[in-house]
């Protein structure tokens, strides 16, 4: 592990027994507290350059307040521009942020749009008021007043998830901050559930990392190795890197279940990133709130399982990074300049690898998805269905070990980054995964198969219901 990843494994560690200290205090304790733990958090690693994460918040709070009914493109525009300059740092003659500056970038860049679009979701609902003359009462999900200056730079420098996620919408800081009777919510118990695969995953990625450095990979003797050998590699790094993202994304939300954050009654149905999807009324008094079932799902990250053992590509997208993704369909798919699924897929993936970084690799990853989402949708749909049930079983298992091997090629691009490492690493397995998804496509389209966007199709893959928390 590079001192990089100790510094972040220690900022998660440290975050769970400050959730523990969190997890009880009243309203403006925890806002205040929490953001001067994260703020403080922010000038250790990033020192002088946390004003790169200060001016972008002053620039958003700035558009809400000057345009609060077209705030949210205006304040996408702004963060995503800032990015560009913020990466360009070093093209210009100015000092090279530190990683972990990075990483707070991006998770500010996600919360300062939703916050955007929060605020003008309250201005659309409180014009529709003013015009019908009458108030609907609180609705699901909105916000109570457009938050003061202060109130955005502590939801921006909370110290949940500043780093590594997971992203929470600022309705659900504010949930957490109101929380009634959160001594009544459990979290010891639900974070030793969801934190005891974590050990294990840590050894495998020192194992699998140790074992098959992705270093080789740029080294000239990797490339005499016989193709099989070439093609394997692929396998173990994706490995190692599922395994780094299994631990750190399970501490985090360890550290979020210590303080109780992002927990909601099982009744309101909470989405990952979202929250809660139905209306459910706050208990009205410690015995009530205790005797409720209670899920963390909105904090929820990572299904390692049905990452793993999906069947689709397409269903795979979901389970990783699951807070990330439901960002991205809420801010970016829904508003693609295209109505096809594939198109609309595509430019997901693109703002999504900028989001990421200006690294080629992330482009020629991200920019493959679409193509292999194309080619499964059209193939399903052509075959699938003529087959037996135990046709259909063979089929799942045949696509599943396929989709795992569309993963591993795509990792490649994702950790080499640059385009003559992907590229030569991609043409020493002669682009099977471009040239199997473009014969796959060829051959959908061939058998009549439907648009990925027209079919009413439910995953074949196993999954797990969500968990129901309980303080016992």
């Amino acid at each position: 592990m590079s001192p990089e990843e100790w510094t972040y494994l220690v900022v998660l560690l440290i975050s769970i027994p400050i959730g523990f200290l969190f997890k009880k205090a009243g309203p403006g304790l925890k806002k205040w507290g929490a953001a001067a733990v994260g703020l403080g958090l922010t000038l250790f690693t990033c020192g002088p350059h946390t004003l790169h994460s200060l001016v972008t918040i002053l620039g958003t709070w700035a558009l809400i307040q000057a345009q609060p009914c077209s705030c949210h493109a205006l304040a996408l525009a702004w963060t995503f521009s800032y990015l560009l300059f913020f990466r360009a740092l070093s093209l210009l003659g100015l000092p090279t942020p530190t990683p972990f500056t990075n990483a707070v970038q991006l998770l500010l860049t996600l919360k300062l749009v939703s916050l955007a679009s929060e605020v003008q979701d309250l201005h659309v609902a409180q014009r529709k008021e003013m015009a019908a003359g009458f108030s609907k009462g609180p609705s699901l999900g909105l916000l109570p007043d457009v938050p003061s200056l202060m109130e955005t730079l502590s939801y921006s420098y909370c110290y949940v998830g500043i780093m590594t996620g997971p992203f929470f919408r600022y309705r659900t800081y504010l949930d957490w901050l109101e929380q009634p009777f959160p001594g009544a919510v459990p979290s010891l118990r639900p974070m030793l559930r969801r934190a005891w695969p974590a050990p294990l995953f840590g050894l495998l990625f020192l194992l699998s990392s140790h074992l098959f450095p992705l270093e080789a990979v740029r080294e000239d003797a990797f490339y005499a190795r016989p193709l099989p050998a070439r093609l394997f590699y692929m396998i173990p790094v994706f490995f190692a890197f599922r395994m780094r993202f299994y631990v750190a994304w399970i501490a985090a939300e360890c550290g979020c279940i210590a303080a109780g954050f992002g927990a909601y009654p099982v009744a309101a149905k909470a989405r990952a990133g979202g929250g809660p999807t139905l209306q459910c009324p706050p208990p009205s008094s410690p015995e009530k709130a205790a005797s409720l079932e209670y899920d963390y799902e909105t904090i929820r990250n990572i299904d390692c399982y049905n990452t793993d053992f999906c069947v689709r590509v397409r269903d795979g997208m979901r389970y990783w990074n699951m807070t990330v993704q439901w960002w991205l369909a809420q801010y970016i798919y829904k508003n693609a300049p295209a109505r096809s699924y594939v198109f609309r897929s595509a430019w997901t993936m693109l703002l999504s690898a900028y989001w990421h970084g200006l690294h080629p690799g992330y482009y020629l990853s991200f920019l493959t998805i679409p193509l292999c989402l194309a080619a499964e949708g059209r193939l399903e749909s052509a075959l699938r269905g003529r087959l037996s049930p135990r046709g259909r079983e063979l089929w799942d298992w045949a696509h599943w070990f396929l989709k795992m091997r569309a993963y591993d090629y795509m990792c490649m691009g994702f950790v080499l980054l640059s385009l003559g490492d992907t590229l030569r690493y991609w043409a020493s397995v002669y682009f099977c995964i471009h040239v199997l998804a473009l014969l796959a496509l060829g051959l959908g389209l061939a058998l009549g198969g439907g648009s990925p966007s027209r079919r009413k199709t439910s995953s074949p893959a196993a999954s797990l219901p969500p968990g129901k928390l309980r303080e016992e």
